[in-house]
């Protein structure tokens, strides 16, 4: 029993050491103002700028300083600790945070390749614990991700996580993963989660290729997270990714300025009145959006450069204020007023604003927003529209105009005015104008009928501002209502122009700039282990591109130095000498090498042919060989520098079986011959016959001769050889017993010479992809070789 106490004493006195011991250690290093260098009346602003600048020189991957890991650490949970308002004051009252444990004692940390995460909570290793947190809510299939998430991420961002069932490392990220879903989520962003093993195509596709991985997705771009998982760095992230001037910061000097644009850029202006100086992550969210529709400011009450503005429009400085401002902007349209502003009221509070009172159709999709197809009979929607002129003498009317829209209680009704000048073609179409002469402005009610364009409509009135048209408006607008078959004209409109199109090399600019900084912001913080593929491939490329410079120089040079002595010998081979005429091959320099389709090359250079490749089979036998030969690397030299083109030739001699196999499945494009050769009876020649081969897509395309040369003996090609199988008279040593042989024998050689004249023309037409395609289901075999007679 003694022994027993006295064990049990012991062990107090170690445990209570032990806490001793770790609260000294924990007394120097718990000041989160001394680890950032901060006095305690630090702003918000002041502590972020200071946590960027230290986080970014003692990030391990740039510091190899030993200390830089753990003094990272330190950064990022002092940053905590004093980016959250709760935690602050907790500390500077009790000098004590969240956690129970010392920064440097108890604690280590664990770096993962993408990111790192704290270990310094307990967790059971269970695989499927972590999926505790109901992933299966936000689980993503690679067709739901292409035809929902990428269309959505236009409106608003996503953040997704790649994990996997045996990933001991998804379990250190969940209790954060829950917190920031569950705020991220109530504020509009978009949440995913991809199972490598049973999505393993989505990972790849977004380039995650380790669990766990965190990226967010906006606009259809994909961005890696490479932070230490903690709450206020993945909203960082979050606000990081959206564009950077969807807010403009607004005060006394650029107010006017901004709610005065609302004719330029054809939107209601939005002015969210709040305190806190940096602008709220739900109001950007907001903004993003409804970028198309509405344009956003912010006016922080904290600035004496804003205090005229609050008493302008007489804002309560204990409760954020959204304001819209229209056509008036000296006067919201609408106000809404709450603290803790809730999604779901900004959302229908925008939905309400979207437009002006009588906003220019500038596109096709403002018109298809604001003048809806007819769906069912109760829910017509009928467009005044006013066709005026942007000149100034068209602005009372204009004005006017907008004065009687804003009396507008009709919900069935929207009023919108274009401008003749702009719109040309539809205007022309409702004004029932022959002519594009610019006429005096007219109002007119129009109803769409279906998306193809088809409306009704009718000419009002004249417009010019007066009391008597807008007494005979208001008039057409009661009939209207009583009887909608007062439009009596029927037409098919145009697509609108696009009058914003100027602006796309601005939106343009201002995207480039947006990638260039995310580049810049990729290579300077992310891991150089992600960063090594890229790396990797650039300098593979300007390697592969600097030795083909230099290869080609020399081979250049080389074939210089070989082609001089050897001039008088090529001349000899283009003439036809009896050297290069019994060869199957052309001449081995500055001319194109072709060879023989045969049972042996037909695999590689017909069916196994890369995609893409094309074979450029010429069709002869043995007696023409060496004239056509010679003929093709004459017409085809001009194509050989292209790599997708192989040039072989067929003898038919060997192979007619195949040639007439094969030709089968053409037969649109042999029926000339069957009516011109009575094909059937007469054995079709085809000597001379080019073959264009696609082996991966199994199509062919064909060239049939055409002789074009003179007859000797003074006759016109026709009779000669002008068929359009160039074939040569059989019968000719019988009609003309008195030619003598070697005549003969001179006409026959001009005639096959001749059958390539056009072949050049044809394969510009097969390089520009013009030429009739004939598909067949399976390459015939090459193996047979037909007997010879």
């Amino acid at each position: 029993m003694a022994w027993s106490k006295m064990s049990l004493l012991l062990a107090v006195v170690a445990v209570l050491s032990v806490l001793l011991t770790g609260s000294a250690h924990a007394g120097p290093e718990m000041d989160p103002y001394k680890i950032l260098g901060l006095a305690r009346s630090a702003s918000q602003a002041e502590i972020k700028k200071v946590y960027k600048r230290l986080a970014k020189e003692w990030h391990p991957d740039k510091n190899k300083n030993p200390d830089a890991e753990d003094m990272f650490i330190k950064i990022t949970k002092s940053y905590e600790i004093l980016s959250n308002e709760d935690k602050r004051a907790n500390y500077d009252r009790y000098g004590q945070t969240d956690d129970t444990q010392p920064y440097g004692s108890g604690r280590y940390r664990h770096h993962h390749d993408s990111f790192y995460f704290d270990e310094s909570f307990n967790f059971p290793f269970n695989s499927k614990n972590h999926r505790d947190f109901t992933d299966s809510k936000y689980t993503l299939h690679f067709n739901q991700y292409v035809n929902d998430v990428v269309p959505d991420s236009y409106k608003r961002p996503y953040l997704i996580k790649i994990t996997s069932d045996w990933c001991f490392s998804c379990i250190h990220i969940e209790p954060i993963w829950k917190e920031v879903v569950e705020e991220m989520e109530a504020l509009g962003v978009g949440i995913g989660v991809v199972d490598v093993g049973y999505e393993r195509r989505l990972a790849n596709h977004l380039g995650a290729h380790r669990t766990p991985s965190i990226l967010g997705v906006i606009n259809g771009k994909v961005t890696f997270f490479h932070y230490v998982v903690a709450k206020e760095h993945l909203k960082q992230f979050v606000e990081d990714l959206l564009p950077q001037r969807l807010v403009e910061q607004v005060t006394e000097k650029n107010d006017l300025q901004f709610l005065n644009s609302w004719h330029e850029l054809n939107k209601p202006h939005v002015l969210l009145f709040d305190q806190v100086p940096v602008v709220p992550l739900l109001y950007k969210l907001t903004a993003f959006a409804y970028k198309d529709y509405l344009q956003f400011g912010y006016v922080d009450q904290g600035l004496s450069e804003t205090a005229n503005l609050q008493k302008q429009f007489n804002i309560n400085t204990y409760a954020p204020t959204m304001l819209v401002f229209k056509e008036n902007a000296g006067k919201p349209a609408d106000i809404i007023q709450a603290k803790g502003m809730k999604k779901q009221i900004i959302d229908e509070f925008m939905s309400n604003n979207k437009f002006l009172l009588a906003p220019r159709l500038v596109n096709q999709k403002l018109f298809d927003e604001l003048c809806p197809v007819k769906q069912f009979h109760r829910r017509r929607k009928y467009c005044v529209l006013l066709i005026t002129g942007d000149e100034e003498t068209f602005s009372f009317g204009n004005q006017e105009f907008l004065s009687f829209a804003s009396t507008n209680t009709k919900e069935v009704v929207r009023f919108a005015y274009v401008y003749q000048r702009l719109q040309q073609p539809l205007c022309d179409i409702l004004m029932q104008k022959k002519d594009s002469a610019q006429s005096q402005p007219q109002v007119v009610i129009l109803e769409r009928r279906n998306a193809a364009g088809k409306a009704l409509f009718k000419p009002v009135t004249a417009w010019n501002g007066s009391e008597e048209d807008k007494q005979r408006l208001v008039e057409e607008l009661e009939r209207l209502q009583k009887d909608p078959s007062i439009l009596i004209h029927d037409a098919m409109l145009p697509e609108l122009n696009n009058e914003f199109a100027s602006m796309f090399v601005i939106r343009w600019i201002y995207a480039s700039y947006d990638y260039l900084s995310d580049v810049i912001d990729d290579i300077l913080h992310n891991n150089w282990r992600e960063m090594m593929p890229l790396l990797s491939l650039i300098f593979s490329a300007l390697f592969i591109l600097f030795g083909t410079v230099v290869i080609q120089a020399f081979s250049d040079s080389s074939e210089d130095k070989q082609t001089k002595p050897k001039a008088k010998d090529g001349t000899k081979a283009e003439n036809g000498s009896p050297g290069s005429s019994n060869s199957s091959r052309p001449p081995k320099k500055n001319f194109v090498e072709v060879t023989e389709l045969t049972d042996i090359t037909y695999m590689s250079n017909l069916v196994k042919l890369r995609p893409g490749h094309m074979n450029i089979v010429l069709v002869l036998t043995d007696a023409s060989k060496n004239i056509l030969l010679s003929k093709f690397a004459k017409e085809v030299y001009s194509f050989t520098g292209s790599l997708t083109l192989h040039f072989s030739f067929l003898n038919i001699d060997k192979h007619s079986q195949w040639m007439n196999t094969l030709l089968e499945y053409a037969q649109d494009a042999m029926q000339n011959d069957a009516d011109d050769d009575d094909w059937g009876s007469h054995k079709i020649d085809y000597t001379g016959y080019v073959l264009a081969l696609n082996g991966h897509k199994k199509y062919l395309c064909l060239f049939k001769p055409v002789y074009t040369g003179e007859d000797l003996d003074g006759k016109s090609s026709e009779d000669e050889g002008g068929t359009s199988g160039g074939r040569s008279k059989s019968g000719s040593r019988d009609d003309h017993p008195t030619r003598k042989p070697n005549r003969s024998r001179s006409i026959s050689t001009l005639q096959i010479h001749h059958k390539l004249d056009r072949l050049g023309l044809w394969m510009e037409r097969l390089m520009e992809g013009t030429l009739p395609r004939y598909y067949i289901p399976t390459w015939p075999g090459l193996e047979k070789i037909t007997p010879s007679k």
